[in-house]
């Protein structure tokens, strides 16, 4: 299910059949420690980076068949060779933990989505991965689903992310907007906003929708934990649309009544 750190990332649910949770905890261990060190503390930006490389590094080790020494590493490395898991996503991933910290605003939204394509799909192919499902077109669904999660948790955490100095609304779209960093900085809502939110959930919505045949065409507890995820994504983004100021006074989150309505509509 989603997490409050790294929320588009699958935490070995009890949705997930039992054979891939030990996988699924040392991915997301793997990236929630590289996101921590992109993300927490006050450290600079370069020993950020440092750190960051040294996880390339210990990539390479594990490639080359050799024992990892950060401990982070160890499980990761087992799970990699036991289920025969691709190199690429996981460095993908880093490149995009690098470039939160050295990028903080997005000239548009191809720019958006490049960041999206290695930090959120990396995690859908890693998954069909190890369902061991090769299918290209559902690859396809599985980036656009990502990619659409990514985009919801942009507009949920606009106010978060500004206190970190980071804007992933497209530039040249606030511009459209006339919508300024001062307003978000003071979090007014006033003038072009609800227009120019409006537009952001809409892409994200229709993006989801173009990967939501996967959720029915994989099988079992795998199609539901999907499921699942898809009808989260929807809540949030009806919520915002309710709202669309909501993000600076009452961020929206799923509620326990909102996962029990989506797992009857996941299961249904």
């Amino acid at each position: 299910m989603p997490v409050e750190h790294y929320e588009n990332f699958p935490v070995a649910s009890w949705l997930l059949p039992k054979r891939l949770r030990r996988p699924v905890e040392a991915i997301y261990r793997f990236a929630r420690s590289a996101d921590d060190i992109a993300d927490e503390g006050d450290v600079p930006a370069e020993a950020r980076l440092t750190q960051l490389a040294a996880y390339h590094s210990e990539l390479d080790r594990i490639e080359r068949g050799e024992t990892p020494t950060d401990p982070v590493f160890g499980p990761l490395a087992a799970e990699i060779r036991a289920h025969a898991i691709p190199m690429a996503p996981f460095r993908d991933l880093l490149s995009a933990f690098a470039q939160d910290v050295e990028k903080t605003r997005y000239a548009n939204f191809g720019e958006v989505m490049d960041y999206c394509r290695r930090s959120a799909n990396p995690v859908g192919r890693l998954m069909l991965h190890l369902y061991g499902d090769r299918d290209a077109r559902h690859l396809a669904y599985s980036d656009a689903i990502c990619s659409s999660l990514q985009l919801i948790n942009f507009l949920q955490d606009i106010a978060i992310d500004y206190r970190k100095d980071r804007i992933y609304l497209p530039q040249d779209e606030l511009t459209a907007h006339h919508v300024s960093e001062t307003q978000i900085a003071a979090g007014d809502t006033r003038g072009l906003w609800h227009t120019m939110m409006h537009r952001q959930i809409e892409r994200a919505r229709k993006l989801l929708q173009a990967g939501a045949p996967l959720g029915r065409q994989l099988k079992g507890r795998v199609g539901l934990e999907l499921r699942v995820t898809i009808r989260g994504g929807e809540t949030i983004l009806r919520k915002l649309h309710t709202d669309p100021g909501c993000v600076f006074h009452d961020r929206p989150v799923l509620t326990k009544k909102d996962w029990l309505f989506m797992l009857a509509r996941g299961i249904y």
